[in-house]
């Protein structure tokens, strides 16, 4: 039997497993579910505890609600959970969430309905009960204007990053387990019936959750709705809490995800994610600040980079991703020949976008993140890492202006990026980024 992470752990743990047990706690965490847990779990001392239980600020309604980091007591299991037991449920009504029924094309229904049943599975194993909590809190988040708007797009958010993953399973290697033929028919048959309005009333509105033996700083600051096994289930405080902030429509489209196409024929064909393909030559983390590049555009979520070559090529993909650091949408165009970089603010031109090396976006409120490379210039694994070629008159400068619409959805054909643009020559595209330093208009 797979074991649940919802299920209820012994009552007798040995000293020696404290550390393994923290981190598997960390594989349930949803904060912050605003985080469903995966920023580096950081252990503060008991002096601390102080400065967790202190009740944070309530975020006005003309804010939006921050995602904080994850961030763990250094408590034992019972001290955790005598600190949980004392912290009281909310005593406001608890309102169950509105039924969301799924729409979209079949494919794009079925890209959802596998996401979905994933999140359920790696999160609550085979308990049905908690796989119905999870999949309730991921419905509450795409309706949530803090996070993405589609399913794909709440499930594996930062999931191009290894320490920015919403949902640890899509960052940590445990979606090289398996669930049996079985158990994933049950996980689909489950995430069809929240897909088709079926609602799991006792967590509420609740984005938030964690287990009863870890103490996340943030617990103070949320109110505690309910309790499914062995997990806390919390909502924002003020407005942000409440039926009204979760209006937010649903995109109607879901991204392809590379990491599905195991489990899912309709994820299938998704290009590499940026983790399989940066690994072993370069942590990003281990990049110092004073290394990484200044941004070019207002906004600070642009950049243009010449690239040290004796970085690699997976090495690009690493210092990318360490540059964008936390931010939600970040561009990152990098040329390993320095005098092609444009300066800041700079329209580019046709020689400068062929002779680009690597480019890498995100953007988390379509989930997406993907790097790409000049394979021209560099060999890859894969087909689908290269930028596409686009033919364009070369004595015409490209406009700054975005030619991609926002709601262009990866892993699909794109509107003509292009488009207006005489063709004669060939030149090296990222297929869905705006060669633009002016940051893309974000969805609302």
């Amino acid at each position: 039997m797979t074991p649940s992470p919802l299920s209820a752990p012994s009552p007798r743990i040995a000293p020696g497993l404290w550390a393994a047990l923290a981190t598997i706690a960390l594989m349930a965490i949803a904060g912050p579910l605003a985080v469903i847990a995966t920023t580096p779990r950081v252990v503060v001392s008991k002096p601390i505890l102080a400065e967790i239980a202190r009740p944070k600020r309530v975020v006005p309604k003309a804010e939006l609600p921050p995602v904080e980091p994850v961030v763990l007591a250094d408590l034992s299991l019972l001290e955790a959970r005598e600190f949980n037991a004392a912290v009281p449920f909310s005593t406001a009504p608890n309102p169950a969430a509105r039924a969301f029924v799924l729409t979209g094309t079949p494919e794009d229904q079925g890209r959802a309905v596998d996401c979905l049943a994933a999140a359920t599975w790696y999160e609550a194993g085979d308990d049905p009960v908690g796989q119905r909590a999870v999949a309730q809190v991921v419905l509450n988040r795409m309706r949530h204007p803090a996070f993405p708007k589609s399913v794909c797009g709440v499930v594996f958010q930062g999931q191009e990053r290894r320490t920015g993953c919403q949902f640890t399973f899509t960052c940590d290697g445990a979606m090289r387990r398996t669930p049996s033929p079985a158990a994933w028919a049950r996980a689909q048959a489950l995430a069809r019936q929240a897909l088709s309005g079926a609602v799991y009333a006792k967590v509420g509105h609740s984005t938030h959750y964690h287990t009863d033996w870890v103490v996340p700083y943030w617990s103070a600051s949320l109110d505690k709705v309910a309790e499914v096994n062995t997990h806390l289930f919390f909502r924002w405080t003020g407005w942000w809490g409440t039926p009204p902030a979760f209006r937010r429509s649903y995109a109607g489209a879901e991204p392809v995800i590379a990491k599905m196409a195991r489990l899912s024929p309709f994820h299938a064909g998704a290009g590499e994610p940026v983790e399989t393909v940066t690994g072993a030559t370069l942590d990003p983390a281990a990049i110092p600040e004073s290394a990484l590049p200044q941004p070019v555009a207002v906004g600070g979520d642009s950049f243009y980079v010449a690239l040290d070559p004796s970085l690699g090529a997976d090495g690009f993909a690493a210092l990318a991703i360490r540059t964008c650091g936390e931010r939600p949408y970040c561009k990152f165009l990098g040329w390993t020949d320095r005098s092609k970089v444009p300066p800041a603010g700079a329209t580019l031109t046709p020689a400068q976008l062929e002779s680009m090396s690597f480019s890498y976006l995100r953007d988390n409120a379509q989930g997406y993140g993907k790097a790409l490379w000049n394979c021209g210039e560099f060999k890859r694994p894969s087909p689908i890492q290269c930028m596409r070629r686009v033919v364009v008159d070369p004595t015409e400068r490209l406009p700054l202006v975005p030619r991609v619409a926002p709601t262009a959805v990866p892993g699909r054909a794109a509107p003509e990026v292009l488009s207006g643009v005489r063709r004669k020559s060939e030149i090296m595209v990222p297929p869905s980024v705006v060669i633009s330093p002016v940051p893309t208009p974000r969805p609302k």
